[in-house]
């Protein structure tokens, strides 16, 4: 038995997950993200992570992940300020084969509790988005960087400048020439940094 998942964040970074998921790159129909996850890490620091909401017209690409339906578990609990949206196969289509995803895709969006955007005592971990616009550069290059920041709504939360002393519990550690790009986007973006 196995789950099947829509990740189209930190679950893009094959780094931050078990080696034997299958990951299959693809693209989901009608959503968009945005920075509207808010709660309190077990470090103390407020931090604000990536949710979705339905919007007609709009596409984001990301992974279907699938794995044992043992490790349920554990990935409900990394998604503990979530809650699921079942059965959206229809609305993902396979890159390599352009097949839609199987009925009992589902995703996680932001649970009510913790449905609010980024801000000064919630802000954007830079350890977070470095790892989840590492892996968007993993499977799609700069194009991936690109279509990340262009549907990604409430850059509007300033960016916590945590890289070298990371509180994202699944931190990875940039390549010189993939940071410098990244800070170029970003600084593109016009996204504003705290220091910790």
């Amino acid at each position: 038995m196995t789950i099947t998942y829509f990740g189209y964040g930190s679950l893009v970074n094959v780094d931050t997950i078990p080696a034997a998921m299958e990951v299959t790159p693809g693209r989901l129909s009608g959503w968009v993200r945005e920075w509207r996850v808010c709660g309190i890490g077990e470090d103390g620091q407020g931090r604000c992570a990536l949710s979705v909401r339905k919007k007609q017209g709009s596409e984001i690409w990301g992974v279907m992940a699938r794995e044992a339906k043992e490790g349920l578990a554990q990935l409900e609990h990394r998604e503990r300020r979530y809650e699921k949206v079942e059965a959206i196969g229809t609305a993902f289509a396979c890159e390599a084969k352009n097949e839609p995803g199987p009925a009992d895709l589902f995703l996680f969006k932001a649970a009510p509790d913790h449905l609010r955007w980024g801000n000064d005592a919630h802000p954007i971990l830079q350890s977070y988005l470095d790892c989840v616009l590492a892996g968007y550069f993993g499977i799609w290059g700069e194009d991936g960087i690109d279509h990340f920041l262009e549907t990604t709504d409430g850059w509007q939360a300033p960016v916590l400048s945590d890289r070298h002393k990371p509180h994202y519990p699944r931190s990875i550690r940039l390549e010189r020439d993939l940071a410098l790009l990244v800070d170029e986007k970003l600084t593109g973006k016009g996204v504003e940094y705290m220091q910790p």
